[in-house]
């Protein structure tokens, strides 16, 4: 308990509000800096998730789920990956979520950062700096999360999820991420999907680097 005193950001339980929140997601005239923000952490998400990618030790745990079902009824990880959304988006209705142009921006701006950075990011050899660039994915990845999510234009079908179950438990958001990327990642290993340390980095690693995220925000731009 003594070493958890020093890691408060492990007891963030809510999305902060902030300078650049938008006081609704459902709005046709959202303020410029939530939506500015908000495209800048989706990028950041993207970005984060593409350095994981690249680094070719293994994907996160939504992308083991897609490879899962691909295995099961022959879909494309796209096509899986869609249908994944929509059941989870599903989810959102007994959690009673409320989506907004960050659930569609989500899988747009995502989609288009990882298919315009791969190319470009660095593969490396060694398995040090794959486990280095793994780690630094997970961490731009949080960042990503904690700023697109505190815009408070709608959060993506996973974050969603999230959110929901935090406001319906009360747990930390540390523990509620964590333990909806490990779950998936048993799920997706069940089905067939590839398991890598990349994959297990990031399930332990999402939460904690968004509560991480969001507890510094609130801190230097709280009021």
């Amino acid at each position: 308990m003594t070493f958890l005193r020093h890691f408060h950001f492990l007891k963030v339980t809510s999305v902060p509000t902030l300078f650049w929140s938008s006081p609704k997601p459902l709005t046709i005239r959202p303020p410029l800096i939530s939506v500015i923000m908000l495209i800048i952490g989706l990028a950041l998400f993207g970005l984060g998730e593409a350095l994981l990618i690249a680094a070719g030790i293994g994907v996160s745990p939504w992308s083991v789920l897609a490879q899962g079902f691909n295995q099961i009824f022959d879909l494309s990880i796209g096509q899986a990956t869609f249908i994944i959304s929509v059941v989870v988006l599903t989810l959102w209705i007994p959690l009673k979520q409320t989506p907004g142009m960050g659930t569609v921006l989500n899988i747009i701006i995502i989609s288009l950062v990882l298919d315009l950075s791969l190319p470009y990011l660095p593969q490396p050899d060694p398995l040090a700096l794959q486990v280095i660039q793994v780690a630094i994915g997970v961490f731009i990845t949080g960042i990503g999360s904690g700023i697109y999510l505190i815009a408070k234009l709608g959060p993506g079908p996973r974050d969603g999820l999230m959110t929901g179950l935090q406001r319906l438990t009360q747990f930390p958001i540390a523990w509620i991420r964590s333990s909806i990327e490990i779950t998936v990642v048993i799920f997706g290993w069940s089905l067939g999907g590839v398991v890598g340390i990349g994959t297990l980095c990031f399930a332990l690693g999402i939460g904690p680097s968004m509560a991480l995220a969001m507890f510094c925000f609130q801190r230097y731009f709280g009021k």
